[in-house]
């Protein structure tokens, strides 16, 4: 192809491939037909492609022209993504929010946020994406998301960061084991008992491990997992006891208890957002929300424990 494709060539080809007739294809581009089917010709002579196949005054495309049409379109719907964009910054209203939260509120928690924020917000999509701390942290940089929930290890100056709650674990057990009758879980009354454990080389794990090391009592791991509502849902079948965050247990009231743990083993969340976000209003909204639901679900689950 010697020349630059013509644009007005190319809305022409477009209109009669979807019109199906030159006819039509010129009234919608408010030409006259021989119009269009100038610039169809010159399009096949710019291109040095047979585009239509010509069969008793009627144009069919050819397999050449069908494959044409397919990089059209989709230049086409990128024009009118790109127009929308235009329009939205214009407004100065983005109508989609991005959200990252770590595995560990990747239940009920982010679920309750994210409906309180679409009930006050409904015109606005959101996105949830779930990954560990670092990987959210690394995506808000490139700006693959506009706010996260993540854990105290993420440090980075571009990101403005927050407490969202700050509490100490508590012992998880089924309702119905021994150690309920206590009102303070030590570590040593720990010793040997089946443990439903964070996986390896989590912050959670980490601070558990220490803990134990430190009286020198003996963690029985029965099995291990990332999320924290499935950790929940083993305590909750039997099958061990584990040290959670109270916003862990959101979800499954009334079939595992908690108790205070001592020493104090404090797990901080952290709410993150860009400096100079480009989504600024809905960011903070969202945000709004988190700080209400993490007082309202710490008071529910804390209550008469």
């Amino acid at each position: 192809m010697n020349k630059s494709l013509n644009l007005r060539q190319v809305e022409a080809f477009k209109a009669v491939i979807e019109l199906g007739t030159v006819s039509r294809a010129a009234d919608a581009l408010f030409v006259s037909q021989p119009a269009v089917s100038k610039l169809l010709s010159k399009l096949e002579e710019d291109t040095g492609l047979s585009l239509f196949d010509r069969v008793r005054g009627k144009l069919a495309p050819t397999s050449h022209g069908m494959r044409l049409y397919e990089e059209v379109d989709r230049v086409f719907t990128g024009l009118r993504q790109l127009e929308q964009a235009v329009d939205s910054i214009r407004r100065d209203e983005q109508r989609q929010l991005t959200v990252g939260v770590m595995p560990a509120l990747s239940g009920s928690f982010v679920r309750r946020v994210t409906m309180n924020f679409i009930k006050a917000h409904p015109n606005v999509h959101v996105s949830i994406q779930t990954r560990g701390s670092q990987f959210l942290a690394d995506w808000m940089v490139t700006r693959q998301i506009d706010v996260a929930l993540v854990g105290s290890r993420v440090e980075n100056p571009y990101i403005d960061r927050e407490p969202l709650i700050s509490s100490p674990l508590f012992c998880a057990m089924p309702m119905n084991h021994a150690l309920t009758k206590k009102r303070v879980i030590r570590a040593s009354d720990l010793d040997g008992v089946p443990f439903v454990s964070f996986a390896t080389g989590s912050q959670t794990d980490e601070l558990v491990q220490k803990a134990f090391d430190a009286v020198g009592a003996r963690l029985n791991h029965v099995l291990d997992t990332v999320t924290a509502p499935t950790v929940c849902e083993f305590v909750a079948a039997g099958m061990g006891v584990s040290l959670i965050h109270p916003l862990f247990a959101e979800g499954t009231q009334g079939r595992i208890a908690l108790r205070r743990f001592d020493p104090d083993i404090f797990f901080k969340f952290q709410l993150c957002r860009m400096r100079a976000s480009r989504n600024a209003r809905l960011v903070e909204a969202f945000m709004h929300e988190a700080r209400v639901v993490a007082q309202e679900v710490s008071a529910e689950l804390l209550h008469g424990q």
